[in-house]
Formats: structure tokens, sequence, C-alpha cells
């Protein structure tokens, strides 16, 4: 199979540091005095963010008697407090367990009770919901604020999260502050972490049952964070974004740990704005976007966008969904810029597959990254099918995961062995091109069944966003009497665009088969996001057979 490589990237990444922390040593002595965050107008070294993850981590092993392989709850937004935690946990031998700040009360007593975790590292704002874990699992809490040295007044405006979260005079039993942890004068112990032991406890969405934490080692997340990095070319003059939420793998691979191992600059942004976007762009010189794909499309529907903001952008990259053909050629007709797409799961730590940067496909989720191999297989037989047939996407590589946290049974349906290496099926249906390029077709469990016709939603949105009047759109299924399922497609429409439901399936027969026309179509003024910004499908999608989206749909139109 021809394969395009990216030029001057290497196939093989060669040694690498031998944990997360040695690599943060080896940034903080290079690149001391360079600027590491950027945040709302607050600047940290990297030596400073440096003796601030060491000062953390005393604490967590002298104050919390945190022992090596804990697992340590982190719930924060995007901050520096979340890099620091993040970093001073690892060097505190302990394991990371990201959690999403949207997470319930009930949801995070599941985490703690599953990952057992006795200590938590938490914003301000979510005091409450961990109000019933203390001190009980959690046995201590370390509360930060993340407005606690923003210059005053701030030259960006702030989310209303920092501007109207404060600390209480007096915490809960267990709890201290962020500042006090940080006034820890004792040395951590030495790091003695090695590339096999566990560093981050990520865990997965799932589309049934309970969420499933991924076992990944130093060595896991070290091969996503310096692969991305010299695939895209970052260097001591790089610039790059921490928009994405830096408790998912996308956010934190390429931002978080990608950017402490590299020793470049990221400009954190706590809750997207796209209104900051271009005032932080200018001022800072922002050189990497890492985007999700709706970002995107917010910032460049903005009416009063400052097209000078990118004038020293030259990487825009992101996936979780396809860019929409129209976004993507304004930004290369407007600025030269050629939207990079990659695929990656928390089981993989984020990326398995980019597009070369010299060579990239649209809607496409380009090839395999370094030390990676993936086919195609048959989802029944495990077969790998020929080139250019759709079937299941497998991967194998140095970035996928060692199993699931305690689900020998998940491990099971996941993992199989060909030619004596060890697989993962991600639950993606996909097809690979003349030139070795994977296309993904949709979700395994997405598809819908129309008559015993197969309609997959992306293959359906992806025609929909060339409609001129659609800002935004989601296709999921819908219980019908006759069909089984049929087409329902919510939709956002650009601002002063004259669309009727009516009008948008008339257009819809013209560009695609009859059975995957949407026979509802239903005007939203959002689509719900997740916690990594993509769209919310899933909710939809069983809001749906719940019954519940037509009453809360502003509009709906149903073709007999």
């Amino acid at each position: 199979m021809s394969v395009v490589w990216p030029a001057g990237v290497a196939r093989d990444l060669g040694p690498l540091p031998r944990s997360l922390g040695q690599a943060l040593q080896d940034a903080a002595h290079r690149r001391g005095d360079a600027t590491a965050i950027i945040f709302y107008g607050l600047e940290i070294s990297f030596s400073t963010l440096l003796d601030r993850i060491e000062r953390l981590a005393a604490f967590l092993q002298n104050g919390c008697r945190v022992q090596i392989g804990d697992r340590v709850l982190l719930d924060m937004q995007n901050s520096p407090h979340f890099v620091i935690a993040y970093h001073a946990i690892v060097r505190a031998g302990a394991v990371v367990v990201p959690v999403n700040p949207m997470n319930t009360a009930s949801e995070l007593a599941f985490l703690c009770g599953d990952s057992e975790a006795r200590v938590a590292l938490i914003g301000v704002e979510l005091l409450d919901r961990f109000a019933e874990l203390m001190p009980a699992p959690l046995h201590h809490v370390i509360v930060a604020q993340y407005a606690d040295e923003i210059p005053r007044p701030s030259p960006f405006r702030l989310p209303p999260v920092m501007r109207e979260s404060a600390m209480p005079a007096t915490l809960p039993r267990g709890a201290v502050s962020w500042q006090t942890a940080l006034s820890e004068t004792r040395a951590p112990l030495p790091d003695a972490a090695g590339p096999d032991d566990l560093c981050v406890l990520p865990y997965t969405s799932g589309t049934t049952g309970k969420p499933k934490a991924c076992l990944h080692t130093h060595s896991s997340v070290l091969h996503t964070a310096l692969a991305q990095a010299r695939w895209y070319g970052l260097d001591d003059q790089t610039v790059l974004t921490g928009f994405m939420p830096l408790f998912h793998a996308a956010g934190m691979q390429m931002s978080l740990n990608g950017g402490i191992a590299m020793g470049i600059t990221v400009v954190i942004m706590t809750r997207w704005d796209r209104d900051l976007v271009a005032p932080l762009f200018k001022r800072y010189g922002v050189t990497v976007w890492s985007a999700a794909p709706t970002m995107v499309v917010d910032v460049l529907s903005a009416p009063d966008f400052d097209a000078r903001a990118f004038d020293r952008l030259r990487i825009v990259t992101g996936g979780g969904a396809a860019m929409p053909s129209a976004i993507a050629a304004e930004l290369d007709r407007r600025w030269g810029l050629r939207f990079i797409e990659g695929y990656g799961l928390t089981e993989t730590m984020s990326p398995t597959h980019l597009n070369p940067v010299d060579h990239p496909k649209p809607q496409c989720l380009g090839i395999p990254i370094q030390g990676t191999v993936s086919c195609v297989i048959d989802p029944q037989t495990l077969a790998e099918v020929p080139r250019g047939e759709t079937g299941e996407i497998a991967v194998a590589g140095p970035q996928v995961m060692r199993g699931y946290w305690r689900r020998p049974e998940a491990d099971a349906t996941v993992f199989f062995e060909r030619d004596g290496v060890r697989f993962l099926r991600t639950g993606d249906l996909g097809w690979i091109d003349e030139d070795g390029y994977f296309h993904i077709v949709d979700r395994l469990k997405r598809m819908i069944n129309v008559s015993g016709f197969k309609v997959w939603p992306s293959e359906c949105e992806a025609t929909l966003y060339q409609h001129p009047a659609i800002q935004e759109c989601c296709v999921v299924s819908s219980p019908d009497s006759y069909r089984g399922e049929t087409v329902k497609v919510f939709i956002v429409k650009r601002a002063g665009a004259d669309l009727t439901g009516d009008g948008l399936i008339a257009w819809a027969r013209s560009a695609m088969a009859a059975y995957k026309v949407p026979r509802i179509v239903a005007f939203v003024d959002r689509l719900p996001r997740s916690g990594s910004n993509k769209i919310d499908w899933r909710s939809l999608q069983a809001a749906e057979w719940e019954g519940r989206t037509e009453r809360e749909a502003s509009a709906s139109t149903t073709a007999e």
C-alpha cells in the first residue's frame, strides 16, 4: 500500500523521556525563563511552573499521604491550576483521574468509588457537588480559585465561572485552599516513575452502561504527545492554544502534555468564548490552533471577526467530527490554511491517525502516525477487508491502553491478536483509499436502519452542510411505526437565513438517496455540546427515543 508520509517527519520517535515528569524537567531546564502558560493576561514561566508542581507534589505526599499508584481525582476547568495539578499528581507518583467539570454529584460518587480515589483537586465552583464525598470517601480535597492571579482589571473578558466563584470563608473538613497547598516547603520524594507505570486513568463516556477507565502509562501518554508535536513541527517559536478541554484526551495530549514536553507557550481559555479568539491571537501571536470543528464554525460565523487575528497562524487541527467543506474552503481561500484532521480515542490517548500537513485530505482521518498500525476489519469475523470496502477500524501501537480499569470482560470484547500484534477495535466504521488514507463512515452503534437500508448520520450531515443556510446540524434516528426508524435532523440556521423544513427536505431529495433524506426537520437555536465541545448527538438520540425532543424543538417539519 502506498502511503504519503509527511516531509521532514521521522517515522520513528526514537527514545522517549523516562516519564512525563522527566519530560517536564527537561523542558524547564532548557526553557526556564520562557513563558509556559498565558491565562487572561497572566504569564507563568517554565521555571515557576516547575516550582509550583514540585511544591504541590510535596504537599500531596506529605499533607495528603498520597502513595505511588494512588488514584487522584482532578476536576477543574482549563486553567494553570489544572496544568499544575495534573503534573503534581504524576510527580507524586500517583495516577491522574481527569474529570469532566459538568459531572453531577452522583456521577462524581461513581468515579470516586470506581477509581478508589481518596484525594481530589477541584475548582471552587464545584465544592457543593463534592460536599457529600467529604471527609469520606475523599479524605483530602484541594480547592482552587482560577482568578487568584489574574491582573486586575483583566485585559480580557473573564467567563462567569471565574467572575462569580469565590473561596468561602471556611472550607469543609478535609479541604484546604490551593494557596495553602502551594505553601509547602518540604521537597517531594525523588521521581521514580518509569515508562510502564500508570500515569492517567481517563474515563470513556460510552454509549451504554457506566463509564470505563482506560489504563494509560507514561509511555503511552508521551508517545502521542511527542508524536503530534513532531508531526506539526512545534518548536520554541510555537504559540499553541489550550482551548479544548484539558480533561479530555485531545486537549490533554496536544496542549497540556505536548506543550509541556516540547517547552512551548500555551494560551489557555477556561470556557469557550469565540469573541476572545481574535484578541488572544493578535496579542500573543498564536501559530497553532487546536480546535474542534465546531469552534472554527463558531468563529467564522461571527459577523465582526477580525481577519488579522490569523496573520501568524500556520496550523489549524482537530478531530472528533468532520470539518464542513464550506468552512474548510473559507479557511483556505481567506488565509491559505488547510484544516488538518485527525482521529483518536480515549483508549488510544488521542491520535492514531493524522493528515500529513503537506498533503491533507478534507473530511478524512489521515494516515497512521509514528509507530502505529491500522487496518479495517469485518466486525463479525475480524478478517481484514479489501481496500475500499467499509468495515471496523482497528489499531495497534504504543499509545493503545493497557486495558480497562478492572473490566476484564470489556477487554475481551475490544482486543484481538493477529500475527503477534494486539489490536484494539475502535467501534468506528471506515475504509482506506488508494493512497492509504483512512475515512470514517460512522460509529458502529450510530447506524440508522430505515426499512432495512443503512443510513450513516455523519454522511448525511456532510451533505447537509453544503446547504448555505445551515450553520450546524445533527442527524439522529427517530422511531417510525412503518419504517422502524426514520431520519431526523436538528438544524441551527445561519443568521438571517431563510429556510423552512419543507424547503430543506426538497433540497435534500436532490442531494442524497431517498431513504437518507430527513423526514423530520427541527430548527433549534443551538445544539447541545459534550464536555469536549463536540455536538452531543448521544443526548439528542436518547431524548428522541424517550419522546422529549418534539416538545423541546422550536419548530419542526415532517415529510410524508
